[in-house]
């Protein structure tokens, strides 16, 4: 029941609203993982950027993507719980675990031991509309768990004029997606991390956009 009210939700909601409402300009698509294990790695200044991200992957693969949110901010409530879990699908991730034996990463690295595809947002919170802000070294530590896993850097912009963080009203922009290529862990934290943040960077530097004020 839980994978068909995730496939209405996107075919009746999702879809139209990234290739109608806003409209999607994807550079190179197919760098996109085709399976799992992978991860998507990717700027956050919108409640719609992970909605977005999903889309790209098509019905045949939606199952099998799913985005890592903030257990405190998407469990808070039992509704918005169920249908954070049972429809958009995401994997609950506990940003002030408690007690020495908790372990945050256990589902996001069981997800990726069943092939799946995990989009992840190591801003760690929606930051300035098309402002990117330094990547924490948590999807380091996830690499590291899982060294065979792709990790895919993806730039967007547009979004974060369309959904901003403190706003609730929608206003359709276009959005440019930026597809990177994907890297791997390289044994070192350091050097993972200088790697990604540059392959991000060079991502943002693709778009000549005017400022957002």
């Amino acid at each position: 029941m839980n994978h068909v009210l995730r496939y209405l939700f996107f075919v009746f909601v999702v879809y139209p609203m990234t290739l109608i409402l806003i409209g999607l300009n994807v550079r190179r698509r197919e760098l996109l993982p085709q399976a799992g294990p992978a991860l998507i790695v990717a700027n956050h200044n919108s409640h719609l950027d992970a909605l977005t991200l999903i889309s790209l992957f098509g019905l045949k693969r939606l199952r099998y993507v799913r985005p890592v949110a903030a257990a405190d901010f998407f469990l808070r409530n039992r509704l918005l719980g169920w249908f954070s879990t049972r429809v958009i699908g995401i994997i609950p991730l506990d940003r002030a675990p408690k007690g020495t034996r908790s372990d945050p990463l256990a589902g996001i690295v069981a997800a990726l031991e069943r092939s799946e595809i995990l989009i992840l947002f190591p801003e760690g919170t929606r930051g300035e509309p098309e402002q990117l802000a330094e990547f924490k070294t948590g999807v380091a530590h996830v690499a590291k768990r899982s060294p065979e896993t792709s990790v895919t850097p993806i730039y967007m912009h547009g979004l974060g004029k369309s959904l901003p963080r403190g706003e609730a009203l929608f206003v359709p922009f276009f959005c440019d997606i930026f597809v990177g290529e994907a890297l791997h862990w390289t044994g070192n934290r350091g050097e993972f991390m200088d790697l990604l943040n540059q392959r991000m960077e060079s991502l943002a530097a693709e778009g000549t956009f005017p400022d957002w004020n």
